[in-house]
């Protein structure tokens, strides 16, 4: 038989003389691809003829495990230099390229892990050269913890009434550690300084929401827990949008702003006098009056 080659095999010798000639011959029967070749006769080849060829399982196994991203292999070690120091906030991490080779993957799943890293508030991307640009490792928790609920938030998987007694429940709290805790005169100087900005006259809407935020969380953060600080922040952030949105009317807000005022001094002066279950009490019930006076809430 005359030497072809296909698929960078060579049918010569694809009789049983050949020391693989049998098997490439039961093989090259099988393949659509050679119906048409006069391959040589020969009883083994006769045998093999009519044998299934296996064929491998297609079937997905819902017990697998998935396969890894190519990114999730940046994220890994990231966390683990992270982990051990090497390292830190303020550091820039190492360029797309020296990434890839380092991790074996393409610059665009280097991309893929900066942009998740970057949305999660660990690093802060910054186009051109030197040491602020690329990308910086950074310590925004809040960030990424706001993103996230603000997407279930909007799928309906979180309903705003339960962000709501999670934030009420996690505040309370806050306020009795804090109450029970020494305190720095400049922390609570800044506190005071928040309220006395909400109470200036013809302040905005919106104004007013960001000095009540950050009211709320300085206020959490007496308490000396970093981790319920930055929920606090991402819950108000992330609820922040629909609250404006519910609240249909300027001359609605100018009823509202009064009371709230009001409630926060008392919030405050309870925390001040040392007086934990007042301030959760002052703090519960001003969280729920002000939710009240909104628009229904998912």
């Amino acid at each position: 038989m005359e030497g072809r080659t296909f698929f960078g095999w060579s049918s010569v010798s694809a009789s049983c003389g050949c020391t693989c000639g049998g098997l490439w011959a039961r093989w090259c029967r099988k393949l659509p691809e050679f119906d048409s070749i006069n391959l040589p006769g020969c009883d083994s080849i006769k045998e093999w003829e009519n044998d299934s060829v296996p064929t491998p399982n297609t079937t997905p196994d819902p017990m697998a495990e998935p396969v890894a991203r190519s990114y999730e292999a940046v994220l890994a070690s990231i966390e683990a230099e992270l982990k051990t120091g090497r390292i830190k906030v303020g550091d820039q991490l190492p360029g797309e390229r020296a990434l890839a080779l380092k991790h074996g993957i393409s610059r665009a799943s280097v991309r893929d892990a900066i942009r998740v890293l970057d949305a999660m508030g660990v690093v802060r991307t910054a186009v051109g050269s030197g040491p602020r640009s690329g990308a910086v490792v950074i310590a925004n928790p809040s960030a990424g913890l706001a993103a996230t609920l603000r997407l279930h938030m909007a799928t309906s998987h979180f309903p705003v009434s339960d962000i709501v007694q999670t934030r009420i429940m996690m505040e309370t709290w806050a306020a009795v550690e804090a109450a029970a805790q020494p305190r720095e005169r400049a922390r609570e100087a800044e506190l005071g300084k928040l309220l006395r900005a909400m109470d200036q006259p013809n302040l905005d809407r919106e104004e007013f929401h960001v000095l009540d935020a950050a009211f709320h969380v300085q206020l959490s953060s007496l308490a000396g827990n970093a981790v319920i600080t930055s929920m606090m922040e991402s819950l108000r952030s992330a609820i922040q949008g629909y609250v404006s949105a519910a609240i249909d009317s300027d001359e609605r807000w100018e009823e509202i702003v009064p009371a709230l005022r009001v409630q926060h001094e008392r919030i405050l002066e309870a925390v001040l006098a040392n007086d934990g279950d007042r301030a959760a009490q002052e703090l519960k019930s001003h969280i729920e009056w002000f939710h009240q006076q909104t628009l229904p809430l998912p």
